[in-house]
């Protein structure tokens, strides 16, 4: 079997089909939401890095990944400028450099190591997927807590694909997407295999892929969540008095209609988005004072989100507040958003932008508690805006015995663009992947609150005050993404790594891989014929 290593494309046309794969990709996620354009994109990367050497695939890894994120967060730049929007796009792009090094390098090792049909279109895409996964994984976790935002797998969420994740998590998912895809690049060029085979093959394989039956999210028992959407003016560089949010938020509340208040449909909580109760309760009186007004009004609890202030630190929290017995309980955001909520190492990044970094003003510190409320008998899991890309406090909140998810977020420093509805597209995944209902509430939207099965029970339009009023079912399954939790993400980007490696050993070692052949008897055709030139 032949195993040709010459590109399909020259670089020039590699890069420009890189370049357009980005905008294809973003195409995929919300708001546009044309989900199959993402594995056309995919299959753009894969083919522009296909047969590369190792500086031209950084290259164009590199293109590919500012191509999509300039696109992807344009968000950032709303109110910021092109800087912070610039920088965050490259250093992204860089980190895709370094994996399209990894996805070249695969594609140039593992056919002369492994050039048999197996390994062809067995192993080759399960190593892509891998590598893509592990690229994925280090932009999530580095630096400074990484950048989880983009994962192709966060594309899915209306899409058929949608219920793997309870499966498989958002990692798993994102694996099976690039290995699908990766198949069907890698089985054009397989000469030895048929065009009948290949298309049988192909058709197979994608019917496995979108046959995956949903996991079956059993629950018990409702809960009934109001939340409110008070449409204040929330954002950063809104310049709006303290209490102005606070405010929108109190008068929203009191819309809620009276027979909410008692008998059976009295709600057994409200909730609040990130940053409403604002001067913070526990420490101002006239905040403490009114919240405990709307407690006993509502014969609830309230699950608000501020900013508290302990030992000279400043925390994004969530309070569990209840009438006459102020915070009962109280989460703080482990993960702040680094140059958005914190400025790491500020003396060394402020030369650099001085203006920007001192735009900045206050520095959250990263809680250490547990992310899960007990609020009248529900364990309900508690995520604070950026929170909910972070697959590990997911599995916290599930080890905690979460039966609902409170996902309290402000979106209005992103204005009407793509922000929030990736951000609710994410929080749908999330819900599947948990197999518990979410209740997503922002200071201007987008509001839902979101089934195990990802439908929408109730919403709220976009920047307008409202609220939500629903019977919300417990779950109570484990799902095989959130009992596997990480191991997932570590297995597939571990198999990659592995399969490189084996790769690079292989080609040079054949001794070592002696249960595979490495290479078949040439025709005597193809012994005549001049090899074609490495690239």
């Amino acid at each position: 079997m032949r195993t040709p290593s010459r590109a399909p494309l020259p670089l020039w046309l590699a890069v420009l089909l890189a370049a357009a794969a980005g905008p294809v990709l973003d195409a995929g996620f919300p708001d546009k939401d044309v989900w199959p354009l993402t594995f056309v994109g995919i299959a753009m990367v894969l083919l522009a890095q296909r047969g590369r050497r190792a500086g031209s695939g950084f290259l164009v890894g590199f293109v590919a990944g500012v191509s999509f994120y300039l696109v992807h967060v344009a968000w950032t730049a709303l109110y910021l400028g092109p800087v912070p929007w610039v920088a965050l796009s490259v250093l992204e792009a860089l980190f895709c450099g370094a994996g399209g090094v990894l996805l070249t390098l695969a594609y140039r090792w593992l056919p002369r190591a492994f050039p048999t049909l197996l390994g062809r279109l067995g192993l080759l895409p399960v190593v892509i997927g891998g590598l893509w996964v592990l690229r994925e994984f280090v932009t999530g976790t580095w630096p400074y807590g990484g950048f989880s935002w983009g994962r192709v797998a966060e594309s899915q969420s209306t899409s058929p694909l949608a219920p793997m994740v309870a499966w498989l998590g958002i990692s798993g998912v994102s694996f099976v997407m690039v290995w699908l895809v990766a198949l069907l690049v890698e089985s054009p060029f397989t000469v030895e295999v048929g065009s009948a085979s290949r298309a049988l093959l192909a058709g197979i394989a994608v019917a496995l892929v979108f046959a995956v039956p949903a996991w079956p999210a059993t629950t018990h028992g409702t809960t009934r969540i109001a939340a409110v959407q008070g449409n204040g003016p929330a954002g950063y560089f809104d310049n709006a008095p303290e209490g102005a949010v606070f405010d929108t938020q109190v008068t929203e509340t009191l819309q809620i209609p009276a027979k909410e208040r008692t008998g059976a449909n009295r709600v057994d909580m409200v909730v609040w988005p990130e940053g409403s109760a604002l001067p913070d309760p526990t420490r101002d009186p006239q905040t403490a004072e009114a919240l405990d007004a709307l407690g006993r009004l509502y014969k609830a609890p309230f699950i608000v989100g501020t900013i508290t202030q302990r030992d000279d630190k400043l925390y994004n929290t969530s309070l569990q507040w209840e009438a006459g017995r102020g915070a009962v309980d109280y989460y703080d955001k482990k993960h702040p958003v680094p140059f958005g909520e914190y400025v790491p190492d500020r003396a060394f990044w402020r030369p650099f932008a001085p203006s920007l970094i001192d735009l900045i003003g206050r520095d959250y510190t990263p809680g250490t508690r547990d992310n899960v409320f007990d609020v009248g008998g529900v364990r309900a899991g508690i995520s604070i805006c950026f929170d909910i890309v972070d697959d590990q406090l997911l599995t916290d909140m599930m080890r905690g015995g979460a039966q609902v998810i409170l996902a309290q977020t402000n979106n209005a420093d992103f204005g009407e663009t793509d922000e929030n509805q990736q951000q609710l597209a994410i929080a749908r995944l999330r819900a599947i992947e948990s197999g518990r209902s979410l209740v997503n509430i922002s200071t201007v939207g987008s509001s839902q609150i979101i089934g195990p099965d990802g439908s929408t029970i109730s919403s709220i339009a976009p920047f307008k005050p409202g609220h939500m009023v629903a019977d919300v079912p417990l779950g109570t399954t484990t799902t095989p993404a959130t009992l596997l939790s990480r191991g997932i993400e570590f297995l597939v980007a571990g198999l990659g790594l592995f399969g490189l490696f084996a790769a690079f050993v292989g080609r040079r070692n054949p001794a070592l891989l002696p249960l595979v052949p490495l290479q078949e008897p040439r025709r005597a055709a193809d012994m005549k014929r001049p090899s074609s030139p490495r690239r």
